[in-house]
């Protein structure tokens, strides 16, 4: 699911994406933010519904090789066992899967060659041929052999990559949300009863955490001028245009954190900051402002501009 950094990294991107815009409308871009975290949730829909697509071919190959020309007994006997695997039987049963389907339009027939590669290394592989030859089968080696689908087979496989790409721009950066929403997804099917399972959640509580990037969001952009000049106080001895934009947007983003979020202490702030830094901006980024937050945090508190609530969150 998505954490605090990770929506952290949504902000980041739609303020670049504003910045770089010549449209200033606040509300139009917001909700492109909003949007994109849906589309994470949406990639999501559209992997499991993926796994089901590989797992289905395997009734269309064995309906080809029993009509094949001269088929062999083993052709004419090709196991569909995974078809009664009950995490994808289940997954078929959730009504808030079938409802996502629906709302994002779920269908693979525009690349049906894709769930045929897959299926395929699926079948050649060491690790199907022993699911099939299992006899004492239950719920957690029917997860075991769909999380080596999911894992080994979707995820290493070059043509799956370029359509999760093709379909969503921030693909290598949500790919590994989407592997812990999937995760989640295991955990939580752990019952015979389909009813009980339920699909991993966007985040751990959405009203909270919607509020956090809108208002992270909203008050980087309205302080944007001030707190501008507050850097720029502290960097008079850089050219501006020598300054990474992303090094830019990450500290007046930790500016606002230190003086309109009262409850998250100052540390996970810069913390988090500098990590997502090493990851969207230069070599030298984490050093360079960690040096100017630290500038900057002393200056607030000195003014007394920096209201926390608990203890122990400034320091």
């Amino acid at each position: 699911m998505l954490n605090r950094r990770h929506l952290r990294v949504k902000v980041l991107q739609s303020l670049y994406a504003f910045h770089q815009s010549d449209t200033r409308d606040i509300k139009a871009h917001e909700k492109h933010l909003l949007h994109s975290i849906d589309q994470v949730f949406e990639m999501y829909i559209w992997m499991l519904s993926l796994i089901s697509e590989v797992i289905d071919y395997t009734e269309t190959d064995a309906e080809e090789r029993a009509h094949k020309h001269l088929p062999t007994a083993e052709d004419l006997n090709a196991s569909v066992k995974i078809l009664s695997n009950r995490f994808i039987l289940s997954l078929k049963d959730n009504r808030d899967y079938l409802i996502a389907l629906k709302k994002y339009k779920v269908e693979w027939s525009f690349d049906p060659e894709l769930a045929k590669s897959l299926f395929f290394t699926l079948k050649n592989s060491p690790e199907y041929a022993e699911y099939l030859a299992k006899t004492d089968d239950t719920l957690q080696t029917d997860k075991d052999i769909i999380k080596f689908i999911f894992k080994k087979v979707i995820l290493k496989s070059s043509l799956a990559e370029q359509v999760f790409e093709d379909k969503f721009i921030y693909w290598p950066v949500d790919r590994e949300v989407l592997q812990a929403l999937i995760a989640k997804t295991f955990k939580n099917f752990s019952s015979d009863n389909y009813a009980e399972n339920k699909l991993a959640d966007i985040s751990g509580n959405w009203v909270e955490d919607r509020e956090f990037v809108v208002n992270l969001f909203e008050q980087s952009i309205r302080h944007d001028v001030a707190y501008q000049e507050l850097i720029a106080q502290k960097t008079q001895n850089w050219e501006p245009d020598r300054i990474a934009m992303m090094d830019t947007l990450l500290m007046k983003m930790a500016i606002v954190e230190f003086i309109n979020f009262t409850s998250i202490p100052v540390k996970v702030t810069i913390n988090e900051y500098l990590e997502i830094s090493k990851e969207f901006s230069t070599p030298k980024s984490n050093s360079f402002i960690n040096g100017i937050l630290d500038k900057i945090l002393f200056e607030l508190k000195a003014q007394n501009k920096i209201k926390k609530i608990g203890r122990g969150l400034i320091e």
